[in-house]
């Protein structure tokens, strides 16, 4: 029987709290071994995780992707603050039996991720913060003009994407077209797209958490698990400088700058990011 990888995975279905979890699991299952939950960026769906990436990681692990409440697959309604996504997120864990898992998140996903380690820290045995920032820190309050007005389009095409996601160089710009390339690889059984009530909740969500206020950076002392930081040395989307807060709160925190590459430097580099996170998580 063929390996399942990120593009054969069959889509399954979770129930919790009147809402049903679209979610894809694959990968090695090692004995002993927590799953990796992987939390996904703003207007992102299972599709949108890099299969170079995620096979990469499945390759030592077994991988969870899931769609939050009321995104591409997934039913109920979007959430409007990071609060409430992490407690969809919780509840889901609780839906699979997960007394234990490793978490990663990206972008509004990292946000998400955070508020799970602050809220169930039980939960949370390795945490790997991608392409994220603190909430409350100083340039996370909304986007710049030319980001937003990308990020937000009615429909999110490769231009968009490329433009919000990789450095505006000859070189990051190129390996983002072979990203693109691997997402829409996949022919069958594709994700339901998201909608535009998904992207209005998860910006008020994102402007909600970018609110200036700097007593809520004393949050992440409380972060117990030990943390991964990963970002792109000038991201074009959450401030890089934000990582370097996060590394320096967090207790027991290690961070990796990737260079040439904006914020999505993880799809950038994907090998690189998951030989980076594989060792950490080991």
């Amino acid at each position: 029987m063929p390996d399942i990888t990120h593009q054969t995975a069959p889509t399954r279905f979770a129930e919790a709290g009147g809402n049903s979890y679209a979610y894809r699991r694959f990968g090695k299952d090692a004995s002993g071994d927590v799953p990796l939950v992987l939390l996904q960026h703003f207007r992102g769906n299972l599709d949108n995780w890099d299969p170079a990436l995620t096979d990469a990681l499945a390759a030592q692990r077994e991988v969870i992707l899931v769609d939050y409440a009321g995104v591409g697959a997934s039913t109920g309604t979007p959430a409007t603050s990071v609060t409430e996504s992490a407690r969809h997120i919780i509840a889901f864990t609780e839906a699979l039996g997960l007394e234990s898992v490793d978490l990663l998140g990206f972008s509004l996903g990292g946000f998400v991720a955070q508020e799970i380690a602050l809220i169930r820290p039980g939960l949370i045995r390795r945490l790997v913060l991608a392409g994220t920032g603190p909430k409350g820190a100083p340039g996370m309050h909304g986007w710049r003009a030319d980001i937003a007005s990308h990020a937000r389009a009615r429909v999110n095409d490769a231009e968009d994407l490329l433009y919000i996601f990789f450095a505006h160089t000859e070189t990051s710009q190129a390996l983002g077209k072979q990203f693109l390339g691997r997402i829409f690889a996949r022919a069958e059984n594709r994700d339901e797209p998201t909608t535009v009530a998904v992207r209005d909740a998860q910006y008020d969500a994102i402007v909600e958490w970018g609110i200036p206020d700097h007593a809520a950076l004393q949050r992440l002392t409380g972060i117990t698990a030990p943390t991964l930081i990963l970002q792109g040395d000038d991201d074009l989307m959450i401030p890089t400088k934000g990582s370097h807060t996060m590394a320096g709160l967090i207790p027991d925190a290690q961070i990796r700058i990737y260079p040439d590459a904006a914020h999505a430097s993880l799809f950038q580099y994907p090998a690189e990011a998951a030989a980076d996170i594989t060792a950490f998580l080991a």
